[in-house]
C-alpha cells in the first residue's frame, strides 16, 4: 500500500460510528481539525520550530490526526496513540497506511495497565480518562451540555515505554484532557522539547506538570492559547514565570498549550 493518508472526506460512514450522535461527533471533528487549512498551516508552522526532517514525534491523545499530519508534513516519523476505539478507526483509515506512522489504540498514564475512558459521544475531543475533570466539569460554566454518556477499558502504556520502543522523539505533544500530570509522571528522562494542554478549569494540573518537568531537567517555557498555534512569547521563561502567567489568565481562556523545551 502507498503512504499517502486518507482524506476525511474521503472515510466512509460506517467508521464515523453506528449511531447518529458519534457519526456526529467523530464528523465534527474531522471538520473542525482538518478543513480550516489556514489553521492547518499555522500549526505546522509552529512545529517547525521542534520537529526536524527525519525527526520523530510522538502524538499522545492523537484524536483524528491532524497533529501527525503536521509532523508528517515536516517529514518526521510519527507515534499516535488515541484510547477512543470510535476515533481510533478514523484515524487509522487516515494515516494507517503510511509507512512512516505507528499508531497505537492506547491511552498513557503513570503506570502500564489498563484505565476507564469516559467516552462523550456528541464530543469526543473531551473524552478523557480523568474523573476529576469530568466532575469538575459538572459545575463549570464553559463546560455547560457537556455529557461524559460511554466507559470503556483501555489499555495504558508509560513514556519511558514508549521511548524504550521507539526511540528518544524529537518532540512530544500531549493532550489527553486532564490527564497530563499522569502522562509525565510515567517519564523518568528528560526530553529535548513536548508540549502539554492545560484548562482554565483544573490550572493546578499545569502547576504540577511544569514542577514535574523541572524535577527532571532544565527547561525553558513558551504558551499558546485555543487553536492559536502561536506562541505567546518571543522569549522563554522560567518555570516560576510560566506558572504565573497561566494563574492570571481569566477563565475565559479556557485552555491552551504549554511548551516546554530543554536547555543545554
Amino acid at each position: 500500500m502507498n503512504g499517502l493518508p486518507m482524506h476525511p472526506a474521503d472515510i466512509p460512514d460506517h467508521a464515523q460510528g453506528r449511531h447518529g450522535t458519534a457519526r456526529t461527533g467523530v464528523g465534527r471533528s474531522l471538520d473542525v481539525y482538518y478543513r480550516d487549512r489556514a489553521r492547518m498551516a499555522r500549526m505546522t508552522a509552529l512545529n517547525a520550530r521542534f520537529v526536524p526532517m527525519g525527526g520523530l514525534a510522538f502524538d499522545l491523545g492523537a484524536h483524528v490526526g491532524d497533529r501527525t499530519a503536521s509532523f508528517l508534513q515536516l517529514g518526521a516519523s510519527v507515534v499516535a496513540l488515541e484510547p477512543q476505539p470510535r476515533v481510533f478507526r478514523a484515524l487509522r483509515l487516515i494515516h494507517g497506511r503510511n509507512p512512516k506512522v505507528t499508531l497505537s489504540a492506547e491511552a498513557v498514564g503513570a503506570a502500564p495497565g489498563s484505565i476507564d475512558l469516559f467516552v462523550n459521544t456528541a464530543n469526543p475531543t473531551v473524552s478523557t480518562v480523568s474523573r476529576d475533570l469530568v466532575t469538575a466539569a459538572r459545575t463549570a460554566p464553559g463546560w455547560r451540555g457537556q455529557v461524559w454518556d460511554g466507559r470503556a477499558r483501555v489499555p495504558m502504556t508509560t513514556l519511558d515505554l514508549l521511548v524504550s520502543e521507539y526511540g528518544t522523539p524529537d518532540f512530544v505533544k500531549i493532550d489527553v484532557e486532564g490527564h497530563e500530570f499522569d502522562v509525565l509522571s510515567g517519564l523518568s528522562t528528560p526530553l529535548p522539547a513536548l508540549s502539554f494542554e492545560f484548562t482554565t478549569l483544573q490550572r493546578p494540573i499545569a502547576s504540577a506538570c511544569i514542577e514535574r518537568l523541572t524535577g527532571l531537567g532544565r527547561y525553558e517555557f513558551n504558551w499558546s492559547i485555543g487553536e492559536e498555534h502561536r506562541l505567546r512569547r518571543e522569549d522563554w521563561i522560567s518555570a516560576k514565570d510560566i506558572t504565573e502567567e497561566i494563574a492570571a489568565l481569566p477563565e475565559a481562556a479556557n485552555s491552551g498549550d504549554v511548551f516546554a523545551r530543554r536547555v543545554s
